[in-house]
C-alpha cells in the first residue's frame, strides 16, 4: 500500500480545483524550472535547480537523465539519496488528482539506486538503497533495498 493522504473535494473533479490546493504562481515557477532542468545537460546545474528552486532533497552525485519529469505541483515531496541515477524520461509523481479526491504522498528514493528509462513512480512510494528498477516499470508500491524490480505491474525479479 502506498503512503498517501486523501483529501476529498466537493463539486467538479479535483483537477479543476487544483489552484485551491497549490498556488498558481508556484505552478508556473515550478513548470519553468522543471522544463529548464529536463533539457539541461550539466548535472550540477540541474541538481541546483532541483534543490534551490524546487525544494527537492537531492543527494551528492545523483544524476537525473535528460527529460526526467518531476512533480510540478509538489516537487518538495521528493527525496533522492546519494549516487543514484534516474533514467531518461522517468516521471516522479507526488500527487494524484481524481474525480472526488486528490492524494498526496512523499517519494523516497534511496542511495545507489538505478532507475531505468521511461519509468513512472507513483506518490507515496519508497525505493530502498541499492535497488534497481527496470526500464519501463510502473513503481506502484515500495521497493525493498537491494532488490531488482520491473514490469507493469511491477514485480520483484531478484533480491
Amino acid at each position: 500500500m502506498r503512503k498517501t493522504t486523501r483529501y476529498p473535494v466537493e463539486g467538479p473533479n479535483a483537477l479543476w480545483q487544483v489552484y485551491s490546493t497549490v498556488s498558481y504562481w508556484k505552478s508556473i515557477r515550478n513548470f519553468i524550472a522543471i522544463q529548464l532542468a529536463r533539457y539541461c545537460p550539466y548535472l550540477p546545474l540541474k541538481n541546483w535547480i532541483y534543490r534551490r528552486i524546487l525544494g527537492m532533497r537531492v543527494g551528492k552525485h545523483t544524476a537525473f537523465a535528460l527529460m526526467v519529469m518531476v512533480d510540478v505541483f509538489f516537487p518538495e515531496k521528493i527525496t533522492v539519496g546519494n549516487n543514484s541515477i534516474i533514467g531518461y524520461n522517468t516521471t516522479i509523481l507526488t500527487h494524484e488528482y481524481l474525480i472526488k479526491e486528490y492524494r498526496l504522498g512523499e517519494v523516497f528514493i534511496g542511495a545507489n539506486v538505478m532507475i531505468g528509462a521511461n519509468c513512472t513512480i507513483l506518490p507515496g512510494v519508497t525505493i530502498g538503497d541499492n535497488a534497481v528498477v527496470a526500464a519501463g516499470s510502473l513503481v506502484h508500491k515500495d521497493v525493498a533495498p537491494n532488490s531488482f524490480v520491473g514490469g507493469n505491474p511491477m514485480t520483484v525479479i531478484a533480491k
